[in-house]
């Protein structure tokens, strides 16, 4: 295949990154196909399917899943691996109507040790690509990018104790996923949570305004809240409460009364452990487009401010109550 490619879409991308964590852990992220899957791709992109033979030779198989549902299979092998300093490998992408791939990359990246840190530089190279798959090859470096991003949120502990921007996608479930730890007892995290006079200094982006019309937290109950932007824009939510299992578990509807019909079901769930609380919210929806639909609405920038906001408040609550003992 011809490799027609304008002068203006690069042939190869280096990358340096530094990640706060040793050598050991940010390549086993990249050798054990579950931690792999949990950062391959773009943000927003999941990979459905993560199959990798970690050795010279051997074979791997992503299916990356973007925004809009559709897959995109990443197929490739290993040409080098030096433990932990070396990975070497040939990733070939977009099958067309013949069975050949239009583009084929060799990728080579580089641990450097830094002692608690990581330096790794990412070098992808260009080996063959079709005109059809240019606007892809555009956005080479944004992917590798935002890839490294999640990478960065998994070696933190995003994965696993809800740091910041820890969204999960699974379309198969029809599910996202967040977690967040809050420095507070559970009783006092869930009491915010579910006092209609404090949801309003939490919930929602600090750019709107959030009035809670109704909020009866009980099995059956009914709420519904009303948010007001600078320009006096109104957007209204409402549910009905199917479970209130104090303080451990909600479970309720979810509505926008702007796009009637799309109801998803929302399970927060309340973990305590040496007096902080992790806290995860489980939303299922009714179809996968709704799911993306949801995704591509930022629902993650206004999600993680809401949680910014409620850790605030949680601090503020409890400095009162130190206060108020003295």
């Amino acid at each position: 295949m011809a490799n027609q490619v304008p002068n203006q879409v690069p042939m190869d991308v280096t990358i340096i990154r530094v990640f706060d964590a040793p050598r050991e852990l940010v390549w086993k992220a990249w050798s054990d196909a579950k931690l792999l899957q949990q950062w391959w791709g773009p943000k927003y992109f999941t990979n459905p399917v993560c199959e990798v033979d970690f050795r010279p030779g051997g074979k791997m198989l992503i299916h990356m899943q973007g925004p809009d549902g559709v897959i995109y299979p990443d197929v490739g092998y290993f040409r080098e691996i030096v433990e932990p300093e070396r990975i070497v490998f040939i990733s070939s992408a977009f099958e067309d109507e013949t069975g050949q791939f239009q583009l084929e990359v060799l990728n080579t990246a580089i641990f450097k040790d830094l002692g608690d840190k990581t330096e790794l530089t990412m070098h992808a190279e260009v080996l063959r690509a079709s005109p059809e798959v240019m606007g892809a090859l555009a956005g080479m470096e944004e992917g590798w990018s935002q890839s490294f991003d999640k990478l960065a949120d998994l070696l933190s502990g995003a994965g696993q104790d809800g740091g910041k921007g820890n969204l999960v996608i699974d379309a198969e479930k029809r599910e996202i996923v967040m977690k967040r730890v809050f420095d507070a007892p559970r009783e006092l995290v869930f009491q915010v949570t579910t006092d209609p006079k404090l949801v309003p200094q939490w919930w929602g982006p600090r750019n709107l305004t959030t009035v809670v019309d109704r909020m009866d937290v009980r099995p059956g109950g009914a709420w519904r809240h009303v948010q007001h932007d600078e320009s006096g824009n109104e957007y209204a939510f409402n549910g009905i409460y199917r479970e209130v299992v104090p303080p451990e578990r909600l479970v309720f509807t979810f509505e926008y009364e702007g796009m009637p019909g799309h109801e998803l079901l929302e399970t927060i769930l309340f973990e305590e452990h040496g007096g902080k609380t992790t806290v995860t919210t489980i939303d299922h929806f009714q179809t996968v487009e709704d799911l993306y639909g949801m995704v591509q609405s930022g629902m993650e920038e206004g999600a993680t401010e809401s949680m910014d906001r409620l850790t605030e408040l949680l601090q503020e609550v409890q400095k009162e109550a130190r206060k108020a003992n003295r």
